[in-house]
Order: C-alpha cells, then structure tokens, then sequence
C-alpha cells in the first residue's frame, strides 16, 4: 500500500479522481508558480518598479521553464520549501540583467500560497459542474420515482410513511447552497513579501497587489501569509460538501440493508458470498465524509499561526488540504455515479 490511497494504483480506482489529481502534481505547482513570477514581473513592470524588457524576459522565461527536479527536490529538504531554489534556477535562465527584476519583493510563501489559490480556483469550478450533475441526477430519480412511498426513519426506528421525493428533497437541497458558495468562494492573492508588509515597494506596495491579482485571476486582499481563514474557510466548505453526500450514502446503505425499497445496478460483489451486492460506493461516501471531518480539525490547528509566519502550521495544511480535496472530488464522483445506478427506489 501506498502512503496515500488517492494514488494507489489499485485503491485510486475506487477513492481518487482522475480529474482533480493533475491539479495536485508537482507539475501543475510549478506552473502556477512559475504564473506568479510573470504576473509578478509585469505588474512591477506596469507600475514601473522594473524595466519592461525585464518583465518581458522574465516572463517569457517562465513559459518555457523546466526546472531541475531533483535540485529542488533536495533544496526543499534543506530550506523547508522549494522557493529558493526555483528562484536560483530561473535567475540563472533569465540572464543576469533581468535577474535583479525577478522576484522582487516577494517571499517563498507568496508563490506557494498563490500557487494554491490558483489550482483550487479551478478544482472548485469543477467541482460546481459536478454538485449541478448530480442535482440532476436526484432530479430524473425524483420523476421517475417520486411519489413512491417509503417508511419515514427516525432515530433509526420506523416512524410514518413518507414519499421518494421527500428523502430525495433532503439530499438535494444542500447541494445548490454548495453549489452558490463554490461559484462565490473568493481565491485571494497572497503577497506580503518577508514579513506581510511588502516593505520593498513603498507606496506602491496595494497597487502592484491588485495588480497581479488581476493578471492571475485572483482577488485582491490584504496579505494573509499567518491568518489563515482562506484555507479553513475552502476546508469547511469541503468538509460540508462530503458530509451531505456521506448521508446521502447512508441513507442509501440503509435502503440496500432492509431490501425491497431500493434497487441499484453496478453494485460490488463478495469473494465469499456471491449472492451479494455491496453497495459499494454508498459506504464509501460515508467513509469520506468522516474523513474529511476528522481531516478538518487539522486545518483548523493551522490558524494558529505563530507570529508572521508559521512553518509548522504552514507544513499541516500541506498534509491535509489536497487529500481533503481528493476525498470531495471522489465524493462528487461517486454521487453522481450512484444517482445514475439506482433502478428502483421505494413501492409503487
């Protein structure tokens, strides 16, 4: 077994996602961060803190640059983060001149937080796409089944027939909230330079901030280099999103237990007893949305983040925000799957 099952070359197949995966590659990261260091020239550039020839350089630098992994790899294990060695290797590419232009008055968390923002941002409009297909998948199930009865649970205990649509309103409903707060999550800028004060650009320092968050796509905020409510306000949000389907596949679990009110295709089978059907992806479901519960404590030790800069909070969130976001990936997948494969849902 692998360190991660999201990687794994057999567990993948069942809890990682195809999709997302790239987004969380050493590939992808040093091309967002390589966006940072062009977006970064060309603001200072416009505002006119460095030449434009060397913003020009730079950046043409940086869309063609393939750095020496193993050279980072090894700095990383000595300087903690992979900044200042990247930043070595690209001066060394952009020639001497436009080397003193690069990087100016930034710091390695800067590009690495920025990195970030910019991969989530795509993850999370992915992710919307998918709460929308699965919206309506809950939907064709709700036609084609909605006014079949079931028996109402409460406190896992019969209580009074209910309709299909009833339980499938309560799966679905928590979807479009998620769904408005992906599409209105804001993914911030981080640029503070060593301290959080940009002390190297003066007064021009909010200007070329918003700046570059304009050239990356991004949100202009203050620095948030050790307040760090981005990351646990995307982690909740996660967190949240694998909760609802978690009972959404408990639920479904809990169909497939009793018998008779709800059959599902594709289900998994057992080594021991072929006559059964797992449902599979149902428990799976809830196993995520347990792991991202428990994950999201661990984020939320990340906020407290000593002083200016924290390497010991900074390194947890590391850890644990993209597997967190592998399990939401993997939650949406298997949710829109499962709406597809359920046949028959309550009595007629």
């Amino acid at each position: 077994m692998t360190a991660s099952p999201f990687d794994h070359p057999f567990l993948s197949s069942l809890l990682g996602d195809d999709e997302i995966a790239p987004y969380f590659s050493a590939e992808a990261d040093i091309r967002a961060m390589l966006s940072f260091e062009a977006a970064l020239a060309k603001a200072e550039a416009a505002h006119g803190l460095i030449p434009a020839e060397a913003a020009r350089r730079i950046a043409d630098t940086c869309a063609a640059f393939s750095p020496d992994v193993s050279s980072l790899r090894s700095a990383t294990a000595r300087d903690g983060v992979v900044v200042p060695d990247l930043i070595k290797q690209l001066r060394t590419d952009v020639g001497e001149e436009a080397a003193k232009s690069l990087h100016l008055g930034a710091t390695s968390q800067d590009v690495i937080d920025t990195s970030l923002m910019i991969r989530l941002k795509a993850v999370v409009f992915l992710f919307a796409g998918r709460l929308s297909t699965i919206a309506v998948g809950l939907d064709a199930l709700d036609g084609q089944f909605g006014r079949n009865q079931l028996m109402g649970h409460t406190r896992m205990q019969a209580a009074i027939p209910i309709t299909v649509a009833d339980r499938l309103r309560a799966w679905r409903e928590p979807l479009a909230t998620y769904r408005d707060r992906l599409t209105e999550q804001g993914f911030p800028v981080q640029f503070g330079g060593a301290a959080g004060t940009l002390d190297k650009l003066g007064s021009q320092a909010a200007a070329i901030r918003a700046s570059l968050a304009q050239e990356l796509g991004l949100t202009d905020a203050p620095q948030w280099q050790s307040g760090r409510l981005p990351i646990a306000d995307i982690a909740g949000l996660f967190a949240s999103i694998s909760g609802s389907l978690g009972k959404m596949g408990q639920d479904i679990a809990l169909l497939a237990q009793a018998g008779g009110e709800i059959e599902i295709s594709g289900g998994g089978t057992s080594s021991a007893m072929a006559h059964k059907q797992n449902p599979v992806s149902a428990e799976v479901l809830v196993s995520l949305a347990r792991f991202n519960a428990t994950a999201l404590s661990g984020v939320h030790q990340s906020l407290v983040h000593e002083q200016e800069r924290s390497g010991a909070a900074w390194t947890l969130e590391w850890l644990l925000l993209p597997q967190m976001t592998m399990a939401t990936a993997a939650s949406l997948r298997l949710a829109g799957e499962l709406a597809g494969n359920i046949k028959r849902l309550g009595t007629g």
